[in-house]
């Protein structure tokens, strides 16, 4: 049976996101959970690695929760040539060059991408345009126009150099976030192009990879701990399910805490009864009522 939950999963290189999901759905028919509600929390392209986000059940309603959370991520970026998909299975663009970077003109390219700036994403991203993915276009060979993103940076560092060839890149940012496209940004603005040619996220929020073949159930009070809570007596989670208001009461502060200048995500209140995550909670006159009821709990 596979329970609901977040579950954390190490997705291989050659795999889609989708093709996680698909393998959770095989297991979940033939446990007999036909109807059991499956999603993601945020999409790795096909040739990058790392951990990638299952929601199961009850779950899948909390994955709007996991866009504004801090991402880590570790990037390879190959110097001298640009590709149209910002990536090393696209395209060459251009004719390649053997650049000449420093690791003091390197260190000094990235103090402009950091904090909020607009980014374009590639036009082989997940971006939807008129509702459809921006890939599904691109492949079928129609011109993608991108508009720019407001995106957030909130560290950077390079991790080693192979010059010319290649440099090792360690980011955390918000999602929404393309990190190919930073590669494309940075080869452009060191005049030499330049695209993405390895990548692995490591960490999403408080979570981290759980490394090849392993996987981990996040559920109850570990759950979203980046967000306040309240626990709850048996007449309030009563109350609360029914659709009826509770009063202030005492709510405690996050159990883990957001990197220092990171934006705050707008958290909300976690309802919390004998252990399980019942419902998401938004303030009204005197007291609190529910936004998200999370029926049987997690």
């Amino acid at each position: 049976m596979i329970e609901s939950g977040i579950h954390l999963v190490h997705k291989t290189v050659g795999q889609s996101s989708f093709d996680v999901i698909r393998g959770f759905k095989r297991r979940a028919f033939e446990a007999g959970q036909k109807k059991l509600a499956l999603g993601h929390g945020g999409t790795l392209d096909p040739f990058a690695d790392g951990l990638l986000l299952v929601l199961a059940g009850q779950a899948t309603r909390l994955m709007e929760l996991m866009h504004p959370l801090p991402k880590a991520y570790v990037a390879e970026v190959a110097w001298g040539q640009e590709t149209d998909t910002c990536d090393h299975q696209g395209l060459p663009l251009g004719e390649p060059v053997l650049p000449e970077l420093s690791p003091e003109a390197l260190d000094a390219s990235l103090a402009p991408f950091l904090g909020w700036t607009d980014q374009v994403p590639p036009a082989t991203s997940a971006k939807k345009i008129d509702g459809e993915a921006a890939y599904k276009k691109a492949h079928r060979g129609e011109i993608v126009l991108m508009k720019p993103s407001r995106v957030f940076l909130l560290s950077a560092r390079w991790l080693s150099h192979d010059l010319p060839r290649t440099s090792r890149l360690e980011i955390t940012c918000r999602g929404g976030f393309y990190v190919r496209s930073l590669a494309r940004d940075l080869g452009r603005a060191l005049g030499c192009g330049a695209h993405l040619s390895a990548l692995r996220r490591t960490a999403i929020g408080p979570w981290t990879d759980p490394g090849a073949g392993a996987e981990w159930l996040i559920k109850g009070t570990d759950l979203l701990p980046w967000c306040p809570f309240r626990e709850l007596t048996d007449d309030e989670a009563d109350h609360l399910g029914h659709g009826r208001a509770i009063g202030a009461g005492e709510s405690h502060p996050p159990t883990w805490t957001l990197p220092e200048g990171f934006p705050d995500p707008g958290a909300p209140l976690r309802a919390l009864h004998e252990g399980r995550l019942v419902a998401l909670l938004k303030p009204v006159e005197d007291g609190w009522r529910t936004f998200a009821n999370l029926r049987g709990g997690l």
